[in-house]
């Protein structure tokens, strides 16, 4: 299908060459055209430029995207978007005062997802999903992440990862699967059986169905020491998947830092940071990434984003989507909560969310930014007056329509 967007009032996130990493000041920089048009052919970027240049093009469905903006699809690089059910009881539980600590030592939390999952089938699961996917896609979504580790064992991890593949390859999403089986252990294993059980039997069976491109550990208090998640990840390194971590949402846990040493491509929450921390990082090719949604519904301190990138780092934001911590996929909601409550401008916000959250998952080359030759994932919005002013209007889904992989899938301009 060849796609003209034509009279777009700003087209966002335009790179002419491919661009890996945005560190530091260069976030706040947002390469833009005004009263531009974007031609996609065969699923990819094929052109762009200024209305008035303009050439003769032959379009199968042309969009007029006047007062619109418009521009590339969110990269979302940490989701546990595959469950089998909400865990709303353990939301009121929050309201009256228990901790995610205290919710977790009564059976529920992470436990409480895998006893529910073990019980579901494979097919029943993908179906489940479903309604998910179609939430983050309208909402402006391309590429996600998936996780596992709400099975905890080696056959539910494995259907978990098998759900996810499945997802890459019969929906429009974009999709890069992470291993975590680390994420919390089973109530009726010891710490050390069940960390022997991820490094000798579940890291092979994953790897023996090339179900996975990375691996995490849940490296925090109470869950995996940073001992642990190294061992975890140098047997996850062994077979080609490269880390990827879950460092610093509780406590100052050593996640960063362990996270550095194994060459981890993200370290990802950072609710709880210090210098020491971010000097950790500024001497690594670490990708720091915040996950704000799971900051605002645990009530916990944002991660301190404003002071990471005034040192000089990059940043990602994801959305973090899981029924216990963070119930939501939408990214434009991730983007009001940064600029809101990480003092994030909309221009590093979108940088965040786009050009790095899509290094983080290896996409660079191919997704988070308007460059002839990528994949045409992109967003046109409503009419609006600036950038700003979608995540100055949390809460509202303010686009038009979503182009996946060069077909839409969302259209209300027709």
């Amino acid at each position: 299908m060849r796609i003209l967007i034509s009279n777009i009032k700003s087209l966002l996130q335009v790179r002419p060459q491919h661009i890996t990493v945005l560190a530091g000041t260069e976030m706040a920089i947002l390469p833009a055209l005004e009263n531009a048009f974007l031609f996609i052919d065969n699923g990819l970027i094929h052109s762009f430029g200024l209305m008035a240049e303009l050439p003769e093009l032959q379009a199968d469905l042309t969009l007029d995207a006047k007062d619109r903006l418009v521009f590339p699809a969110f990269v979302d690089s940490h989701t546990h978007m595959i469950f089998a059910s909400s865990r709303e009881e353990e939301f009121v539980m929050k309201i009256k005062g228990a901790t995610y600590a205290d919710i977790a030592a009564q059976g529920g939390g992470i436990l409480n997802s895998a006893r529910k999952l073990q019980r579901m089938g494979e097919e029943d699961l993908y179906r489940a999903v479903l309604p998910r996917l179609d939430e983050v896609m309208a909402t402006g979504t391309g590429a996600v992440e998936i996780k596992s580790g709400y099975g905890l064992t080696v056959a539910d991890e494995l259907k978990m990862l098998r759900v996810a593949r499945r997802i890459g390859r019969e929906t429009p999403l974009t999709v890069r699967t992470t291993f975590l089986g680390a994420h919390a252990v089973p109530s009726h294993m010891s710490q050390a059986d069940y960390v022997k059980l991820v490094i000798d039997e579940m890291i092979p069976a994953v790897a023996s169905e090339k179900l996975a491109d990375y691996i995490d550990v849940f490296c925090e208090n109470g869950f995996f020491t940073p001992d642990e998640t190294r061992q975890i990840c140098e047997a996850g390194k062994k077979f080609g998947m490269q880390p990827r971590l879950h460092a610093n949402q509780l406590n100052r846990s050593g996640g960063v830092q362990v996270g550095v040493q194994v060459g981890a491509v993200s370290v990802d929450h950072l609710e709880n940071m210090g210098e020491e921390e971010i000097a950790a990082l500024k001497h690594s090719a670490t990708m720091p990434t915040a996950l704000p949604g799971a900051a605002f519904f645990l009530g916990l301190p944002f991660p301190p984003a404003r002071q990471m990138i005034d040192a000089g780092l990059p940043l990602a934001i994801a959305s973090d989507f899981n029924p216990g911590s963070s119930p939501s996929g939408n990214m434009l909601m991730m983007l009001s909560l940064a600029c809101v409550k990480m003092k994030l401008t909309p221009e590093e916000a979108l940088n965040a969310t786009t050009v790095n959250s899509a290094f983080t998952l290896g996409l660079q080359a191919s997704h988070g930014s308007i460059t002839k030759g990528k994949v045409a994932n992109v967003v046109i919005t409503q009419p609006v007056p600036s950038l700003a002013y979608i995540p100055y209007r949390y809460g509202l889904n303010l686009i038009d329509a979503v182009i996946l992989n060069g077909k839409p899938i969302l259209n209300n301009l027709v």
